[in-house]
């Protein structure tokens, strides 16, 4: 492996992300609205993808390949959450409110250097992807072809769950209730699942290239993650806010991430 290449496209694509989410910070504090972040958090990837494409000196084709799914699974990710925020782009997520009176009376410095934090996630979890695109054999190999298909079944279940809680939260008829159609009646988060289960599809992509292994640390930190920190308690603690003991009968019936048979 080139190290030399190697450190070079890391330094163009944290300097790419910092840039970025500096303006998406002062988008932020102009609305008023930190949630936006999630919005360019999603369009990084994209970002180091085409960085990879046009700068790195793996087979071309293999480049093509993984850069093309970042790219699809990337922009897929972050139009959706684009959609979703610009409806109420004057009102500020519930969980980035709650961030806001924690953080006490100048929130929007702390918010900058989250915005940051958000820019080294992006090259952290990006790991596969430099892995990959350094890889120059010229054979694409089973391992990669399987990752390719995980990663179909990962986007493709991912935008269903998307689309069905979409359509659940137009219906008026819905407010104060809770989502239990389609995939929902089998997980609480069918998306954070098959968000996971696309970076796993990343990471048995990455095993065929020299130094693969070392891609599970993205597949690792994306479920701690949804497990502990930002994922399920965050989202779920503003769900009972919001739902009360509507959502906890949900919880108590319905797996919290690996969609599965109802319970009782």
């Amino acid at each position: 492996m080139d190290i030399h290449s190697l450190i070079w496209l890391i330094v163009y694509s944290l300097a790419a992300c910092c840039i970025i989410m500096v303006f998406v910070w002062l988008w932020a504090h102009r609305i008023k609205n930190a949630g936006v972040v999630d919005i360019f958090w999603s369009y990084n990837f994209p970002v180091i993808a085409i960085i990879l494409l046009l700068l790195a000196p793996g087979f071309e084709t293999r480049k093509l390949l993984i850069c093309g799914m970042v790219i699809i699974a990337g922009f897929r990710l972050g139009t959706h959450i684009l959609t979703r925020t610009v409806r109420h782009i004057h009102e500020e997520e519930g969980r980035y409110q709650q961030l806001r009176k924690e953080w006490g009376p100048n929130p929007d410095r702390t918010f900058f250097w989250f915005f940051q934090a958000q820019a080294l996630s992006n090259v952290i979890l990006a790991i596969p992807f430099f892995v990959i695109c350094m890889n120059a054999s010229t054979i694409i190999s089973p391992l990669e072809y399987a990752g390719v298909a995980l990663w179909v079944v990962s986007v493709l279940g991912e935008s269903i769950a998307d689309a069905q809680l979409r359509a659940f939260k137009k219906d008026s008829g819905n407010k104060g209730k809770v989502c239990s159609h389609g995939l929902w009646n089998y997980s609480r988060h069918p998306n954070y699942f098959f968000q996971w289960m696309m970076w796993m599809a990343y990471f048995v992509f990455a095993l065929a290239s020299p130094y693969g292994y070392m891609a599970i640390i993205s597949p690792a930190i994306i479920l701690y993650l949804l497990l502990r920190v930002t994922g399920i308690p965050i989202t779920e603690e503003q769900s009972i806010r919001s739902r009360g003991d509507v959502f906890r009968e949900y919880q108590k019936t319905t797996s919290a991430f690996v969609p599965w048979f109802k319970k009782g």
